[in-house]
């Protein structure tokens, strides 16, 4: 490989947003292309089977594992982050969840000065993005290269959880992704034929045979280049040699949450007294870049099961182990097609709110710590977390060094708000499960227990044993305010030939899983970048 590469676009980062938009660019064959990823080939066989993404959850070969700072609102403690480091990004090592976010997401990030993000423009790109098994409908549509399709077993846990809520008073909800969110059931998921639909899947995959894409992997970003502010390409590190991509049109951050304002202030553009403090010579100075990060915190039930009908039980019996790899070689069910939560439900925590501000979802396994493996004991687990956090968290470097991980603080439950809901969200699940339709299923709660019980002791519960659902964004914000670092065109403000595209160009993260907005987001992007919109598109 030569030590200066040249295309159009140089794409840093192959994940949710970075394969969608390689695919997407290179259907123009005059359009050459560079995607640069950090990590390598998704080969790794636990990335296809669904239920692998408890042996990818901290394989450093697949997942960047970050930590992030000690956080004060999660007790102090560092709380784990993997990401994915492998073609596919997140997407490669996600929970497989499909979930939109609620269509009033979309018209407040309009109302925040982002004209073309309402819920009516952005719907046209998460249905170009979809293959809906189900077929097509107002919300949904076949042909796309993400496959959407429905958990294939109901679980007996999940059918009670589905029957106690119903009976509480919320209504059965069998799309969350179309007229609204509210109500209980069965998620969607992005697996394809019992097999994991990720982005390096069901995009990547098949542009990588065009001659006009490059792709590079195992290659490390150290940080943009600019002559002046406009932003000519960018230097990384190929086995120990560095090397250079030179962008004719333009440069492409797909780094995510973490990664992109990592990226950014590398290369001199962010705060310029934190730039300064780095000994880093400052581009420009963009005041948000690494601030205004969100993420959902999640507070979890761990309970004793009844009966031996659990993942657990499956992965602690030889006997059941070899049963359930058999039914997935044959027929691609059971266990091992299972996501990391088949039900969930949308809900509201005061009864004057318009839409649900909490998720509870229920996964048929329970361990202490995904990274240490599931429970020596029948058992399954019931989370809550809120869905519009009001906390405001931030990244920014621990070193000039572009090796070094970023410091992460997510300040989880900073704001009033985000802690009474995660009190009232365990009171809700609590409700739920003290029902006729689940008690017959819980030989007991194993946490928080019998002796956690008033609102401060639930709280202080939350913030000793939550973590995480996996979904920072908005460190590199879109609007028009003081802190945004791209503008509605996804254009880093004050530099020209540079954009952002990933998760963390979310105003605010939206109601629910991210990876299918992300995808969204890339989309969107790649008509923006050749000048295209969706109704000329379908036209």
């Amino acid at each position: 490989m030569a030590d200066t590469l040249e295309a159009d676009f140089v794409i840093v980062g192959a994940g949710s947003a970075g394969c969608v938009l390689a695919a997407r660019l290179t259907e123009d064959p005059n359009t050459k292309v560079i995607l640069l990823e950090a990590g390598g080939n998704d080969s790794n066989m636990w990335i296809h089977i669904p239920l692998g993404f408890g042996k990818t959850f901290a394989d450093k070969r697949v997942n960047w594992c970050f930590e992030t700072e000690p956080d004060p609102g999660a007790g102090g403690r560092k709380i784990f982050w993997p990401r994915g480091k492998v073609l596919g990004g997140s997407s490669s090592i996600n929970g497989m969840v499909y979930i939109r976010g609620q269509n009033e997401d979309f018209d407040h990030w309009r109302q925040l000065g982002n004209p073309g993000w309402s819920s009516a423009d952005v719907l046209p790109y998460f249905k170009r993005a979809e293959h809906q098994t189900r077929g097509e409908d107002s919300y949904h549509a076949t042909g796309g290269p993400l496959c959407v399709s429905d958990v294939q077993d109901g679980h007996p846990l999940c059918e009670a959880f589905i029957r106690a809520s119903v009976e509480a008073g919320y209504k059965r909800n069998d799309d969350f992704n179309g007229a609204d969110q509210d109500g209980v059931g069965y998620h969607q998921t992005t697996i394809r034929d019992g097999k994991r639909c990720s982005t390096a899947v069901g995009y990547l995959h098949p542009a990588m045979k065009r001659p006009n894409l490059q792709t590079v992997t195992h290659a490390h970003t150290q940080k943009v280049l600019f002559e002046g502010t406009r932003a000519t390409g960018v230097a990384f590190r190929l086995k120990g040699q560095d090397r250079v991509a030179r962008a004719r049109r333009e440069v492409i951050l797909c780094g995510g949450a973490i990664g992109s304002p990592q990226i950014l202030m590398l290369s001199g553009v962010g705060p310029h007294a934190h730039l300064q403090e780095m000994g880093i010579p400052v581009v420009h100075h963009l005041a948000g870049v690494g601030q205004s990060l969100q993420d959902h915190y999640s507070a979890p039930i761990k309970l004793r099961c009844t009966q031996p009908i659990t993942v657990n039980d499956t992965m602690m019996s030889g006997l059941k182990k070899l049963k359930t790899g058999l039914e997935y070689l044959m027929w691609r069910r059971g266990d091992l097609a299972a996501i990391s939560a088949s039900a969930a439900l949308f809900a509201r925590t005061r009864p004057e709110l318009a839409t649900p501000d909490v998720k509870l979802s229920i996964s048929t396994f329970s361990a202490e710590r995904p990274q240490d493996g599931l429970h020596k004991w029948s058992g399954f687990t019931v989370i809550a977390y809120q869905l519009r956090p009001e906390s405001r968290g931030e990244i920014t470097l621990k070193s000039p060094d572009p090796f070094t991980a970023p410091a992460m603080r997510p300040n989880y439950l900073a704001a009033e708000t985000d802690r009474r809901a995660i009190v009232d969200g365990l009171k809700i699940a609590r409700g739920l499960l003290a029902s006729p339709h689940m008690r017959g299923y819980v030989a007991s709660e194993d946490k928080p227990g019998a002796a956690v019980q008033t609102d401060d002791d639930l709280l202080q519960y939350a913030r000793d044993n939550g973590g995480t659902v996996f979904h920072p964004t908005s460190t590199c914000k879109m609007g028009v305010d003081p802190m945004a670092v791209v503008d509605p065109e996804l254009r880093v403000h004050g530099i020209e030939g540079l954009r952002v595209v990933d998760a963390s160009v979310m105003p605010t993260v939206v109601s629910g899983n991210t990876n299918a907005g992300t995808i969204m987001i890339a989309e969107k992007a790649a008509d923006m970048l050749v000048g295209r919109s969706a109704l000329a598109r379908a036209a």
